[in-house]
């Protein structure tokens, strides 16, 4: 029983670094290979690197993307990292001037 106490906290260590670490990563690893599984003409897309674009077409492993009006480059379909789905929630402008401005009353 002495050995195994001695190993104990070996054990646990390496549990949680499984929790912690390896876990998560397969799932990230899982979600990006459906993501990129998934693609179809139209959609706005952001690459790795940062760059975003439209998908005009599809290869097998490559991806033909529009970054500009008349501009279009072709990329590995491994470099896609995100569909844009848009701005959620619209922003609006606020004006934090605390400042009385002529002809304004508070």
């Amino acid at each position: 029983m002495g050995e195994l106490a001695t190993f104990l906290p070996l054990i646990a260590v390496a549990v949680l670094f499984w929790l912690m670490v390896v876990r998560p990563a397969s799932r990230r690893q899982k979600a990006v290979a459906q993501l990129q599984s998934e693609l179809r003409p139209g959609q706005r897309v952001m690459l790795s690197s940062g760059i975003y674009g439209t998908v005009t077409s599809l290869d097998e492993d490559r991806v033909h993307l529009e970054i500009a009006p008349g501009t279009t480059i072709e990329v590995a379909r491994g470099a896609v990292s995100v569909v844009d789905q848009g701005p959620d929630v619209a922003v609006e402008a606020v004006d934090t001037d605390e400042t009385d401005r002529p002809g304004e009353e508070r």
